[in-house]
Formats: structure tokens, sequence, C-alpha cells
């Protein structure tokens, strides 16, 4: 999936274990863990933005875009199409 999730950044950086985050934000543990090990298919702006203000941080310091490798492998294979003629 191309958005990584960086939750168990911020929770070294703030030293807070997944439990307390989960009892915080008040969400389950189990559901934090799907969010943190990027398994969710999508998050609520409410449940975003319980994260950011118990972690203390901004949208952007839990989630990044990264392009996938299928993607990266195509565009190759079009710029050797693109040269070779």
């Amino acid at each position: 999936m191309p958005i990584a999730v960086d939750i168990d950044v911020m929770l070294a950086r703030r030293k807070m274990s997944v439990g307390e985050l989960a009892d915080r934000v008040g969400i389950t543990p189990a559901n934090l863990a799907v969010l943190k090990n990027g398994r969710a298919k999508a998050v609520r702006f409410a449940t975003l933005a319980a994260l950011c203000e118990v972690l203390k941080c901004q949208p952007g310091d839990l989630l990044r875009w990264e392009a996938e490798e299928v993607e990266e492998a195509e565009e190759v294979k079009e710029a050797e199409g693109a040269a070779g003629g």
C-alpha cells in the first residue's frame, strides 16, 4: 500500500505503549494495531485527530505516501520503451 503508517515511530518518541495510546484515543488495542501495522483500509478523521492530539503531532508525522514498487517498475519499462524506439 502506498500509504505508510509511522505510529510506532511516534510511540517510541513519546515513550508510550500501544495500550496506553489506545486507551487515551478511545479505540481498542486491536484496532490500533490494525492501523499501526498498515492493514487498515481507512481511518476516520476523528480518530486521526485524536491520535495527533494524544501524540502531540501532525497527521503527516503519522502518515506518509510511498510509491509502490509495481508502479515504479511500470514507469521504468515505459521509459525504456520510449528510449529504445
